[in-house]
This record gives C-alpha cells, structure tokens and sequence, in this order.
C-alpha cells in the first residue's frame, strides 16, 4: 500500500512539473510576439525621411564635380525634414521604376522634379504643386529649326527621357501617332541633349527648368522652340495609404514658403521665385 502511494506521489509530481514548463513556455512564446510588435512599431515611427530621385536631373537633383547631391529639391527636401524634425536621406533609383519602389516601401516619397499626371493621381498620395514648370522643345541655338506647331515634328527627330513628363506630354499630344516612331528615350537627358549637339535628334522634349539650367551651362548651345508641349507642375509623391506623410510635408511646404525659405531656395537655382502651393484637383 505504501509503495503505491509513493509511486502515485511520484507520478502526481511528474504531472505537475511538465505543466509548469509547459506554461513556462507558453509565457516565452507571448513575449516573443510582443518584441516583434514592438520592432514594426519603431520601424513605421522612422525620424528619417527616405526620399526616392533621379540624381542626373539638373537643377532638381544632381551630382556636382565632387559627386555631392546638389539642388533645388534637395535643398527644399532638407529644408523639409528641419521642419519635420527629422533626418533625410536621399536614394537614388531607377526613374523608370519609382512607381514599383514606392509601392516596395525602399523609399518614402518620389521627390525630384516630378509631374502631376492623372496615373500619378490615382496611384499615390501627392502633395500640393509646388512649383511651376512646362515642357517644352528644344533645338540647337546654330540652326535655323523653330518647332510652331505639332504638326512639324512628323518630320522631326525628337529626344526625350523615358518615363519623363515630356514623354508623357508627347504622347498625350493630338498629332502624336504622325511622330510616334520618330521618338528616341533615352535613359538620362544628359544623353539626349548630346545626341542633340551631334545631330542625331533635331529637338529634345525636356522640363524647361532642366532646359534652361543645363543652356546656361553650355554657353547657350541650344534655344527654346516657340511651340510647347503644354504647363507642368511637379509634386511630391507617397504611397497611396501614408497620407499622413503628404499632409505633414504640405504643412511643412507651406511654413517655408510663409517664411520666406522657398523662394530663397528658388531663387538660388532658378534666379526667380516659382514657387507655387495649390491642391492638385482629384487629389484627396
């Protein structure tokens, strides 16, 4: 009798023992759930602004002799993130592809002269226009070209960037299907305005604040057309669901503006204020 007491004391012991670590390890498994909340929620509360660009895009965004990022974007980017009391960081990406890296999270808003378009519109959150711009044609200063009309580039060369405003703007053009086939994309404008300067295009397609910056850079090399593609306004973009974030950098926009800090950063690369802050119609 005794020894079956004991045997059952033994195994009473055994029982309570395996539960103990059973729910000893149960506890573990909760704590480790809350350290990984706990790492997403520090990772989506970021001080540091990741901003996506295309870093050949003068006066916007561009390496200068040193290989610094220079320009008017970066500078108001900077001037941003003081206002938002963080840090920025500028990544430079395929312009082509700042759709699928916005959407993948590796940047935090496409920032670098870039237009408002209705795809734009519909697949992101975008802050206000904030500055005035146009696509327009250039061609070379030495020749006796001036595009008046559309219907002129049928029988033209045009250059343009891929993925750029002005492609989108030449495409979007009523007498696009009689040029359609003579235009060449390139993947940096600084390709085509060479291919311009040895005859292989006739005109570029480009943003007039690029066009104007890079002519004064060479010595007025190339000349305006009277015939432009039409007015342009860049904005900022985040993804479609961080609202939060385009309506603290359109807050922060206008700080700057109201204090005077834009148009000092606009007239340092532009030698004029074209600053502008206004809602971009359907945007939410």
């Amino acid at each position: 009798m005794k020894k079956k007491l004991l045997v059952l004391a033994v195994m009473l012991a055994m029982i309570l023992s395996m539960g103990l670590m059973a729910g000893c390890g149960e506890k573990t498994g909760g704590s480790a759930e809350g350290d990984d909340a706990g790492e997403a929620s520090g990772n989506s509360s970021s001080d540091t602004l990741v901003v996506g660009l295309d870093d050949a895009f003068a006066p916007m965004g561009f390496r200068d002799e040193d290989g610094e990022l220079v320009g008017f974007d970066i500078d108001l980017a900077e001037a941003v993130a003081e206002e938002l009391g963080m840090k920025v960081e500028f990544k430079p990406i395929d312009w082509n592809a700042k759709e699928a890296e916005l959407k993948a999270g590796t940047v935090d808003c496409l920032w670098n002269g870039m237009s408002v378009t209705p795809d734009r519109i519909e697949g992101m959150a975008l802050t206000y226009k904030y500055l005035n711009n146009k696509i327009v044609l250039m061609s070379l200063a030495s020749s006796d070209l001036d595009v008046t009309s559309a219907d002129q580039l049928k029988d033209l060369k045009i250059g343009t960037q891929a993925g750029s405003a002005a492609l989108e703007m030449l495409q979007a053009n009523e007498a696009y299907d009689s040029f359609k086939d003579n235009i060449s994309e390139y993947d940096k404008y600084d390709t085509a305005i060479m291919d311009l300067k040895a005859g292989r295009v006739d005109v570029i397609a480009v943003d007039q604040v690029l066009g104007e910056y890079t002519n004064n850079n060479l010595g007025g090399e190339m000349k305006e057309c009277t015939y432009s593609l039409g007015d342009d306004f860049y904005t900022i973009g985040c993804a479609s669901d961080n609202t939060e974030l385009r309506d603290k950098i359109n807050d922060a926009l206008k700080k700057l503006i109201d204090n005077g800090k834009a148009t000092e950063i606009s007239e340092k690369w532009f030698g004029k204020d074209i600053m502008v802050y206004e809602p971009i119609e359907g945007e939410e």
